[in-house]
């Protein structure tokens, strides 16, 4: 009598429950642990070394076959690198056969060059964005990118991801039973302005008309504060901080319009040279920031509030893996 006929697949095992990974480079490792934690698992080992010439070598130390890797790096100084650096990592989890591979950037590197403002000048974050598609990005996770439009340079889902809802708390908690008003340091982040309107109570607007030379990078000119901010608490909002000129003449312009006193309370604190002397020399009361970016201990100081970004990440990239709503973290905006 023959033996029965087994189906092809009865010998092949029962698939292993969905994993998730997370990997993360060597620019904001402490961000990278933090997140893994809140999401009650351990980062990937991974080794990672610079030859002497100066090319980067990346190797994970366990099978990511099959998983659903998070790979994590922000792009600090020096920038370039933490950039290469996390397209190595992106092409060893292709090459090592994960099944999705989702990069979390909590800084997007290049995000200000997101258009031409004179011929012959590239688009620097296009070209960012084309880079981690080649390299084998599934999808993004960012946080408060410089431009909305930046999620279009992507062709794939993009989760922009928002820290008002964690600045925003902290300064309803501190500040909240003073009279505020809610500045934006130039007309184009007016549209941020309203959203931490809302969350402050429908504190009055107001922003800082200001100039800027396209051949002078990284410098303004603070014209005149347009909205009624005498006698109040401003909360100075933006995107990030890098020398700290824009943000310390707007505090500074604000304080000469009567202001009662400034908080400013941006995401990324970059920091970049004269920053920090310019941030304690300027007439705020506190700076609040996120940890998207490392901060060295040598540029803290007094009046430097620094909140953790974690909870905000891990929350999303649960949502991820779970195919949730990424946007119902933000209550439909997203």
């Amino acid at each position: 009598m023959k033996e029965k006929e087994r189906h092809p697949s009865a010998s092949i095992k029962k698939r292993p429950k969905r994993r998730l990974m997370v990997l993360s480079g060597r620019a904001h490792p402490g961000l990278a642990q933090e997140v893994a934690a809140d999401l009650g698992t351990e980062l990937v080992p991974t080794s990672a070394y610079n030859f002497a010439n100066g090319e980067i070598y990346v190797r994970f130390e366990e099978s990511v076959r099959g998983a659903d890797v998070f790979i994590l790096q922000s792009h600090t100084a020096p920038i370039n690198e933490a950039i290469m650096e996390h397209l190595l990592m992106i092409d060893a989890a292709k090459r090592a056969s994960a099944k999705r591979i989702t990069v979390v950037m909590p800084f997007y590197g290049y995000a200000r060059q997101d258009k031409k403002h004179r011929g012959r000048e590239p688009i620097s974050a296009r070209l960012i964005a084309d880079m981690f598609a080649v390299a084998g990005a599934d999808r993004l996770i960012c946080i408060d990118l410089h431009t909305d439009q930046i999620q279009g340079f992507f062709d794939g889902p993009v989760d922009h991801l928002m820290a008002i809802p964690i600045l925003s708390a902290y300064v309803a908690q501190k500040y909240g039973d003073q009279d505020l008003a809610v500045v934006s340091p130039d007309a184009g982040r007016i549209k941020v302005a309203e959203q931490w309107s809302k969350r402050l109570g429908g504190a009055p607007l107001a922003f800082i008309h200001k100039t800027r030379d396209i051949n002078r990078p990284n410098e303004t000119v603070a014209n005149r504060v347009v909205g009624e901010v005498e006698g109040r608490v401003c909360v100075l909002v933006d995107d990030m901080i890098d020398t700290g000129g824009t943000i310390a003449k707007a505090a500074d312009a604000l304080m000469e319009a009567g202001a009662k006193d400034v908080v400013i309370a941006a995401t990324h604190p970059i920091l970049s040279g004269p920053a920090v002397e310019r941030l304690q020399a300027c007439g705020a009361r506190e700076i609040i920031v996120t940890n998207t970016l490392p901060i060295d201990p040598e540029q803290e100081f007094d009046g430097l509030t620094v909140l953790s970004i974690a909870p905000l990440i891990s929350a999303a990239v649960r949502e991820v893996f779970l195919d949730g709503s990424v946007t119902s973290l933000f209550g439909g905006r997203a």
